[in-house]
């Protein structure tokens, strides 16, 4: 089992150039891809129609190599496309493929992916324990799959859902005392509470309803969860490091205590064979760099390190908006390198004002 991952600059949401000379060339063929991660420069809110945008070009060149209707190219390789490219973000994906068969024998750990779907949740599931559990059902088998432990699952990418609900549904959750909670910020909550029970970072003792959006000392530190309104189902990447798995890529996580937490950054480098000496990556060291990939999230305690933030407060800029540019700066100014994939909104990622971080490097 061999995985293989270009980094590629986009000048725009619909550029698939790079990829496509990917896959014309002969480097990367379209039936072993398995997901595009990337940044596209919307405003990263409900109406960014720049990831649909990027969604359509992809589906447009893979439909016809993959000889499937482009609606059904989403069915085969899993796109996670964030938006917001604040500061100094460069747009980009990073593209993956897989290819090869399980070693017979054990050697060095190298970086394995895979994919997995949740059954379909009904709106009054969303947030609450049977959205965990479930979760949590699906992470556990895929991690099985992938012959991971916990300790060696580094990353779990997942886009969760938010099944609609009619009025009159919505009225009569809301008259039996359960409203539904069918939206972004219990989707995400949820789902990384799943993630945080499969791998053993919580125990199903301290899980009820309740806890959700409310204990804030329960989070995952590999999760990162966006949430799509209008999905039945949650999609989940897993990312991890396997003995039975060759190629040169590796993948390492920490937990970032908050959004200037750059001891964590360098540790982590250092843990891939990347220690970083004079502030910042050399350019032979940034080479070796395929992608990073990080939550954020204003403080919502309102401070940082002791001092007042106004992130939350502005009227000006979303507090999403400045936290995306504030942690990309503080990453790119270790790795020296603005293609930084930051998304928002960490609610049970990590701890509050804090976020997960994971990085995919070429091995030494």
């Amino acid at each position: 089992m061999r995985v293989d991952a270009f980094k590629l600059p986009t000048d725009g949401p619909a550029d698939v150039r790079g990829l496509q000379a990917l896959l014309d060339d002969g480097v990367v063929r379209a039936d072993r891809l398995v997901c595009v991660l990337g940044k596209t420069e919307g405003n990263g809110g409900r109406n960014d129609f720049t990831r649909d945008l990027a969604m359509r070009a992809l589906e447009d060149l893979l439909a016809p190599r993959l000889g499937l209707p482009p609606a059904r190219v989403q069915d085969r390789v899993v796109f996670s496309l964030s938006g917001g490219t604040e500061g100094l973000v460069s747009p980009h994906v990073v593209v993956f493929a897989r290819s090869g068969t399980w070693s017979k024998e054990p050697g060095p750990k190298r970086m394995v992916v895979g994919t997995a779907h949740t059954r379909p949740f009904t709106p009054a599931e969303i947030g609450r324990t049977p959205q965990i559990e479930e979760t949590a059902r699906a992470v556990a088998e895929l991690a099985s799959e992938l012959r991971l432990a916990p300790a060696d699952v580094h990353l779990v990418q997942m886009k969760g859902a938010i099944p609609k609900a009619d009025h009159e549904a919505t009225l009569a959750a809301r008259r039996a005392g359960a409203p539904l909670r069918n939206d972004m910020v219990h989707s995400r909550a949820a789902s990384a509470l799943g993630v945080a029970l499969a791998l053993g970072e919580v125990t199903r003792a301290d899980l009820s309803d309740d806890v959700v959006c409310d204990d804030w000392s329960l989070y995952s530190g590999v999760a990162s969860c966006s949430a799509k309104p209008g999905l039945q189902r949650t999609e989940i990447l897993m990312f991890g490091n396997s003995d039975r798995a060759s190629g040169d890529l590796v993948v390492g996580h920490t937990v970032l205590k908050d959004i200037l937490d750059v001891d964590a950054v360098r540790a982590l480098l250092a843990e891939l064979g990347l220690p970083v000496a004079g502030g910042q990556l050399t350019p032979e060291q940034r080479a070796r760099v395929v992608g990073v990939f990080a939550k954020s999230e204003a403080d919502p305690r309102g401070s940082i390190r002791g001092r007042r933030h106004t992130m939350l407060s502005d009227d000006d800029i979303d507090d999403t908006r400045h936290s995306r540019a504030a942690l990309a700066a503080v990453l790119a100014s270790v790795v020296g390198d603005p293609c930084i994939y930051v998304s928002t909104r960490a609610e049970h990622h990590g701890p509050l004002g804090g976020g997960p971080l994971a990085i995919i490097a070429r091995a030494p």
